[in-house]
């Protein structure tokens, strides 16, 4: 069986990075991918049984592609081969087939080969690997930050079951770093962190338990120790181990209110570039682009309604873009959106007139549908329902007054701002007539 650790080779002491020495060793000490590895899940029962197939494990950068891999050939008790697609050629991938057919051959035990990057492979790198995999000489797992079926010729990928990695909670993060935290070395260093600032970190790293470690990593290093001999790690410290601002942003606390508050009244206020300064912000911060683009559906109806109608199709084209693009060229999508709502004309009677109507409903008189205004499709002789309505269209211009509501009221008042305006020049118009 392979000698490394799950990062490194675990005879490696403090030579290697820390990452690589915290890697974890079961999967009981694997954080994250709970689709995949959770109770029943797909995974789980297949490790649990010993039985694994050929296999493409795609997903974001430090999500626990490669620790998963390396825990199954530890798990199945396989001998694990690891080549790089980037610097491995067709003449190392043959020696790692052959050495895998000699031991089904002579030791009848089956070999993995961990392919990293896999996406690098050309077309006939990759044909190497049918017929070994179609034989069962080698047990595959190949590694891929990119959509295999983009990148994975179909023969191969036919062989492979495909196990998409998502991004590491915040969750998953935070279990991971205290984990980090309790590793004797850090412990003998007397590091300190309070929970703001690990909070801070767990943001600015996305789900990617690679940045985090790597980036507490070379905090622990650089902080200076007090008087009292302990290590501080604070703001500057993580800041300078990221090379990057750590913006002061918590998801959960008012700092999502306030960021998300100044946004959208930016919006309403016809400023794109606060609009855009507060955006820029949080979407640097790690928020959800997709509650950016929540926020920016409601404000085109609410904000700008029937004053540019436009507003609310571009939204609703961002949200459903913003879904399948993700992040970071959806920036683009919300920016373009966000200065569109900002710099359209204003209006807010939709949204008073529904509060109107809803308040009305709540605290006025009940009113019955009228008579004639119900549906005749069922009761039109035995109740006379329908009997008496005007159908507009058989009257000049397609309108005729008649009363839709019994003792009428007017909630919908529309301004003279942009395309409302031609709006509130109908209405008037058809007023009149009544």
């Amino acid at each position: 069986m392979e000698t490394d650790s799950l990062f490194g080779r675990s005879d490696s002491a403090s030579d290697f990075p820390l990452a690589w020495r915290l890697a974890p060793k079961t999967l009981k000490d694997f954080f994250g991918q709970g689709h995949l590895l959770g109770p029943g899940k797909i995974l789980s029962q297949i490790i649990a049984n010993k039985k694994f197939s050929s296999s493409i494990f795609f997903g974001p950068p430090g999500c626990g592609k490669t620790a998963l891999a390396r825990l199954i050939a530890r798990e199945l008790d396989m001998e694990a081969t690891f080549l790089n697609a980037v610097s491995s050629g067709v003449s190392e991938l043959k020696k790692a087939l052959d050495l895998a057919r000699e031991m089904r051959s002579f030791q009848n035990k089956r070999a993995l080969l961990i392919i990293d990057e896999i996406h690098h492979f050309n077309r006939t790198q990759q044909d190497v690997l049918l017929p070994a995999t179609e034989k069962g000489d080698v047990v595959l797992i190949g590694l891929t930050t990119e959509n295999p079926s983009f990148y994975v010729n179909a023969a191969l990928l036919s062989r492979l079951a495909a196990f998409e990695f998502k991004p590491l909670t915040e969750e998953d993060l935070k279990k991971i770093l205290k984990a980090a935290l309790g590793h004797e070395e850090v412990k003998t260093m007397k590091v300190k962190m309070d929970d703001e600032t690990q909070n801070r970190l767990i943001i600015a790293t996305s789900g990617d338990a690679r940045k985090l470690i790597n980036a507490f990593e070379r905090a622990v290093l650089s902080a200076k120790t007090d008087s009292s001999g302990d290590r501080i790690i604070g703001l500057n410290e993580i800041e300078a181990s990221l090379q990057k601002r750590v913006l002061r942003y918590d998801k959960k606390s008012d700092d999502h209110y306030d960021h998300i508050s100044a946004f959208i009244k930016s919006l309403r206020g016809s400023d794109p570039d606060a609009a855009l300064y507060w955006m820029a912000k949080m979407l640097r911060a790690g928020e959800d682009p997709r509650f950016i683009a929540r926020r920016l559906l409601i404000c085109a109806s609410e904000d700008v309604g029937n004053a540019d109608f436009r507003a609310l199709l571009i939204a609703n084209a961002a949200f459903e873009a913003v879904e399948k693009v993700g992040m970071p060229e959806a920036r683009i999508i919300l920016a373009q959106t966000a200065s569109y709502v900002a710099c359209a004309p204003k209006s807010n009677a939709s949204y008073l007139a529904i509060d109107a109507a809803m308040e009305e409903v709540e605290k006025g008189p009940v009113r019955e549908v009228p008579n004639f205004l119900r549906d005749s499709n069922l009761d039109s002789k035995t109740r006379g329902h329908g009997a008496g309505y005007k159908y507009p269209h058989d009257f000049p211009g397609h309108y005729v007054s008649q009363e839709y509501l019994p003792n009428p009221l007017r909630f919908y008042h529309p301004t003279d701002e942009g395309d409302e305006k031609r709006l509130s020049s109908r209405l008037k118009e058809l007023r009149k007539k009544d």
